[in-house]
């Protein structure tokens, strides 16, 4: 570890660091624009120039290694000077948008012109002006504002990996330049924030707001089941933007354009009161009315003839507390896995992404099986992307092909070429065999399917037949694609002692053995199986937040929160237990999920036994102890991995596709217009048509 002296202070770093690390672990901030921690190193702004001792003119901490014995000083009169002629260069042709910049506020050109700028310029010339490049429906662009930081251009080709930005042209006739079509990259809303000045803006917030008017919360995705961590900006009741908040484990500092931008999707569409169906009609109605016609229905009715189905928006609070009502009714007939996957509550490791997001990057090797990863978890791709990037990272493919980003050996379709590695047959089979950390990554399109438990037991004798297992290793990996999901699987939402799944559920009410269906959340499901209406099929309760397929089937709609106006527990693939906060309020009668079961309890005389929202927690903690350790994702028991699943025959179809339209999965993202903008470009650009749903 070399040690060198900053400002006449002896310090000590890691080796590998730059000298701009160096300074930044003695204290001493370094102006910089186009460094970034996790771009590669450019040097192209040069504001982060340094003094060092016997070199002839100042250095670009940013590109220089720091080294034994270097004595570097940063904030000599030549330092200064330095850094004020690379502002008044940079200022040159910056235009004065200050005011009707939305990066105004947020600028790092605004704060480093203020701390190490100076009060006026020399140069009377007319500025330059460059031609806006279009980037699709996300991305505004002001490009005679860019400073050639470059960010943007090494984010695309190293994060998100399209090669569809570049600089081309020298001197004055320096330019970013884009293919002139909308950037195809499911994380494109990044560059916005990479960008240091005001020349990539969002599109749909444009001039919507200042960042000092905004309420900043801090909270969790529930979009898919990756659980980036986010921060959300509300103005009053409505949620002005989500932008990223850092996790190393999880996110790092990314998200997806659908966490970013979909949540305009919060403001349209939304239930706000209670409606009960009369007449074939659905009529507003109070609270009472709707509680009163629910206990009706179900007066004197078997529990038997009672089923329950969770969303995969729904938070654990709420998906317990109707296990609890449920449970109070003698129903047993639960499911929380609204695509049918295969999965059994119980063993954890059964059912989790054991390896860990961050763990991806201990992986020498991974085969994926029925899942499309930029699709379903965008950022556990671009995990994957920079564990291929690091080298010595061979992935292998079974499902439908396509473009992951990075290179796959592409091996079959369907289980038969699984069957075939699981066997020891091809050269994949010998890399798995080779490898010292492999991985295996099961996806929801081999899982919901009518084998997927034939095609889970055949995975689980892979792992133990190839060693993923092992001492401080776990290889097996589940990646979800529904954020309530592996909460609904640790709270035991599943069919009880006799109980249905959702296909038992569905073939009950077209017998007519099931004849209420309580929904929470639940708009992913065939609403044709629960027939046109309860006379002609089950008495549907529709609980939730958005006016989908869900409330148009209901006979009773009870008005929920969003996942950004409740407080709420959610568990992402990987096991890790997180707090969802409330950022803004429902709107009109909207109410919280697990107040609204407890409400209801009351009416149909099987009251919850909890009062507030810390009670309903401990209860949490009394089902599964998991929820009790918040953020941290603890070691599923290795064992069992034979007892997985079920042996069976494996259908020879081809694994199909478990999410079709990326922009499109749930409720709040088809109500959102900014998905819909994104949908026509990229889905309907590209195929002709497109699938509102997601798996």
């Amino acid at each position: 570890m070399p040690k060198l002296t900053i400002d006449g202070k002896e310090i000590e770093v890691p080796g590998g660091v730059t000298v701009l690390q160096a300074c930044e672990l003695a204290g001493i901030e370094i102006p910089h624009f186009c460094y970034h921690e996790r771009l590669s190193v450019a040097g192209n702004c040069r504001m982060c120039l340094v003094e060092m001792e016997r070199a002839p003119k100042p250095i670009a901490s940013c590109a220089m290694p720091a080294g034994e014995g270097m004595v570097i000083r940063t904030d000599t009169p030549a330092v200064k000077k330095a850094r004020q002629g690379v502002m008044e260069f940079l200022l040159i042709n910056h235009p004065l948008d200050c005011p009707i910049c939305d990066q105004g506020g947020e600028c790092d050109l605004q704060d480093q012109a203020m701390a190490y700028g100076v009060g006026h310029s020399r140069y009377e010339e007319n500025k330059r002006a460059v031609k806006e490049k279009y980037m699709g429906p996300l991305i505004k662009t002001i490009m005679t504002r860019c400073i050639h930081c470059t960010r943007c251009v090494r984010f695309a080709t190293e994060i998100a990996g399209v090669e569809e930005l570049g600089l081309v042209g020298r001197g004055e006739h320096a330019e970013i330049t884009a293919l002139e079509k909308a950037i195809d990259s499911e994380l494109s809303g990044n560059l916005i924030d990479v960008c240091p000045v005001g020349a990539l803006t969002s599109k749909p917030y444009a001039f919507a707001a200042r960042p000092w008017e905004l309420v900043k919360t801090y909270s969790v995705d529930a979009l898919d089941a990756v659980g980036s961590n986010i921060r959300v900006d509300t103005r009053g009741r409505e949620v002005m933007r989500v932008l990223p908040r850092l996790h190393e484990d999880i996110n790092e500092e990314w998200i997806s354009d659908k966490t970013r931008y979909a949540c305009d999707g919060l403001a349209r569409q939304r239930l706000d009161r209670p409606y009960l169906r009369e007449n074939g009609k659905l009529r507003p109605a109070s609270w009472e009315e709707a509680f009163r016609a629910i206990a009706a229905r179900l007066d004197g009715l078997d529990g038997g003839k009672i089923a329950a189905l969770a969303g995969d928006l729904c938070d654990a609070e709420s998906i317990l507390a109707l296990k609890d009502l449920m449970a109070g009714l003698g129903a047993a007939n639960l499911d929380c896995r609204q695509d049918g996957a295969k999965l059994e509550a119980g063993a954890r490791a059964g059912y989790l992404f054991n390896t860990t997001i961050a763990g991806i990057e201990r992986a020498d090797a991974v085969l994926l099986v029925g899942t499309n990863p930029r699709r379903e978890a965008a950022l556990v791709n671009a995990r994957l992307r920079k564990r291929f990037l690091m080298g010595g990272f061979r992935v292998g493919l079974i499902g439908q092909p396509c473009d992951l980003s990075y290179p796959v050996d592409y091996l079959g379709a369907g289980p038969e070429t699984l069957k075939d590695i699981a066997e020891g047959k091809g050269a994949f089979a010998e890399v798995l065999k080779g490898a010292e950390r492999p991985m295996i990554v099961l996806g929801m399109a081999a899982l919901a399917r009518p084998d997927g438990a034939a095609i889970l037991h055949l995975t689980c004798k892979l792992v133990e037949d190839f060693g993923l297992v092992s001492d401080g290793w776990n290889g097996f990996n589940v990646l979800h694609t529904a954020a309530a999901r592996v909460a609904g699987l640790d709270l035991g939402f599943v069919p009880g002692a006799g109980g249905r799944d959702l296909a038992g559920i569905l073939d009950g009410v077209h017998h007519g053995d099931i004849e209420v269906v309580y929904l929470l959340g639940a708009d992913e499901i065939d609403m044709a199986g629960l027939g046109p209406n309860a006379d002609e099929g089950a008495f549907v309760i529709y609980q939730g937040h958005h006016g989908d397929v869900g409330a148009h089937r209901a006979d009773v709609i009870l008005p929920g929160a969003a996942y950004t106006e409740k407080n709420g527990t959610y568990v992402n693939t990987e096991g890790r237990v997180q707090l969802g906060r409330l950022a803004a309020f429902p709107p009109g009668e909207a109410r919280e999920d697990w107040t609204i079961l407890r409400a209801l309890s009351e009416v149909v005389g099987e009251r919850l036994p909890y009062d507030n929202l810390g009670q309903l927690r401990q209860r949490l903690i009394e089902v599964n102890p998991v929820f009790a350790a918040i953020d941290q994702v603890e070691a599923a028991p290795r064992g069992g991995f034979g007892a997985f699943g079920a042996a069976g025959t494996l259908d020879p179809a081809p694994f199909a596709v478990a999410v079709e339209n990326f922009y499109m999965t749930d409720p709040i993202s088809r109500a959102s217009e900014t998905m819909a903008k994104c949908t026509e470009a990229f889905v309907l650009g590209q195929s002709g048509e497109a699938t509102g749903t997601g798996g």
